[in-house]
């Protein structure tokens, strides 16, 4: 980088490029992202509660 000052001028031409998400595309997808952890955690917990029940009626029946 043999001018700094060039440089800086680029990112600036650069970040008034980026086009950021609206207040709407931003509640969604968050939305979308708090629905998903939701549907994970109840998956992940009604299939711990099959497999605990599994096995426990394996440790009852073998002893």
């Amino acid at each position: 980088m043999k001018n700094p000052l060039k440089f800086i001028q680029e990112v600036k031409q650069e970040a008034f490029k980026v086009s950021w998400p609206t207040s709407k595309e931003t509640l969604q997808g968050t939305l979308m992202v708090v629905a998903m952890a939701i549907i994970a955690a109840l998956f992940f917990l009604l299939l711990d509660q099959i497999l605990k029940f599994f096995l426990d009626l394996l440790l009852k029946v073998s002893f």
